[in-house]
């Protein structure tokens, strides 16, 4: 069965994420000197920050009271306050949930903190305003920081395609079943974590722990609400419906960017890596998919996923070249003919034995195992 790395076991031990750490830490060591804590709440700990040393530390975005605060300034640490009035938390200890992002769904997608947080987006980015885009980059570097912690250790497959599969299709279904075999041979199943085909890759790792009736149930009550249009709010709320039904899934992780908003996240990527930045997005995703990616039919954007993937694979940037599978003949070598192209390149390099186009979906999962060695 799939694992992902427990999330505190592989963080720098100088950095503290939880009021647990905070606690523990405290106990144990006597000392907050040179630590890093991060958007953790410590109104209720005055007395040990007023009492314990914090020479060299950083808090970020931590709330506390102002004595407090005013003593571990003098103790020479470094203070960045919680920004008020913001709908996310730009120095986030960790990355999140679906729940946490479609909280408040009943009450209508445009309420959630997804929703906000692109309608801030928006407004801020026709502004320029440099302080908005400084929260922007130390949330989009939190969030990758909190990405590497939770995937450490972890073998991670790429499922890339178009975001315009649509539920109740023989595609869609293919591509779950794609997740679910990927996430039950032990690999972390990571995709662009929106809706079509990347949706269906992580409900497929979703599905993993469960008999196979759980995933035709699944795609017979998500078939009712076929895509994110005219309704983000129904079509989540079909996912949140399964995700109801058979509690406790399989973790897969999706990554997102808020630059495309009209696409929201799916739910079941158990954890969402959100970004504001699309380049940090695409790169991070790429370069975490360290046992290879699987390409599944797309347009422009999977047509840029491969060649972004394909550049460091060519020039052995970030060490040996990962394994590429593209799925569907016709797709890739007549509709869009990436193919002879990826061919082309990787011919006489090292990561000719690592590339691969089949017909099938059901292929992909041989043909990574095949590439790997």
């Amino acid at each position: 069965m799939q694992t992902m790395p427990a999330h505190a076991a592989h963080h720098d031990d100088r950095e503290i994420e939880s009021l647990e750490e905070f606690d523990a830490t405290v106990s144990a060591r006597g000392t907050l000197a040179g630590y890093r804590l991060q958007a953790v709440d410590l109104t209720d700990r005055t007395r040990e920050l007023l009492t314990t040393d914090t020479a060299g530390a950083v808090f970020l975005g931590c709330a506390m009271r102002e004595e407090a605060a005013a003593k571990i300034r003098t103790d020479g640490a470094l203070v960045f306050p919680p920004v008020p009035d913001l709908p996310f938390d730009p120095y986030r200890g960790l990355v999140y949930s679906p729940d946490e992002l479609f909280a408040s769904l009943p009450d209508g997608y445009e309420a959630t903190p997804d929703a906000r947080a692109y309608a801030w987006f928006q407004r801020t980015k026709a502004d320029g305003d440099v302080y908005a885009s400084m929260l922007r980059a130390v949330h989009d570097d939190s969030v990758s920081d909190a990405l590497d912690e939770l995937l450490s250790g972890a073998r991670v497959v790429g499922v890339m395609g178009g975001h315009a599969m649509a539920r109740g299709t023989e595609e869609y279904a293919g591509a779950a079943r794609l997740g679910r075999e990927l996430a039950g041979a032990g690999f972390t199943v990571a995709t662009g974590g929106v809706p079509g085909a990347m949706e269906a890759a992580n409900l497929g790792a979703y599905a993993a722990p469960f008999g196979d009736e759980m995933l035709t149930e699944s795609l017979e009550l998500l078939a009712k609400a076929p895509r994110f249009t005219p309704s983000i709010t129904q079509w989540a709320a079909a996912a949140f419906e399964v995700r109801t039904r058979w509690p406790d899934g399989g973790r897969s992780v999706g990554i997102p960017t808020w630059f495309y908003g009209h696409e929201p996240p799916n739910a079941f990527a158990s954890h969402i890596a959100k970004y504001f930045a699309n380049a940090t997005r695409e790169d991070g995703l790429l370069a975490r998919s360290n046992a290879g990616v699987v390409f599944l039919p797309g347009a422009a954007g999977t047509v840029q996923e491969i060649f972004d993937n394909a550049t460091p694979n060519y020039y052995e940037s970030r060490g040996e070249p990962t394994p590429m599978v593209l799925v569907n003949r016709a797709h890739w070598t007549e509709r869009l003919p990436t193919w002879p192209l990826l061919k082309s390149l990787a011919e006489g390099r090292s990561m000719e034995a690592r590339i691969a186009l089949v017909e099938r979906i059901e292929e992909a999962p041989e043909a990574l195992k095949r590439l790997g060695g």
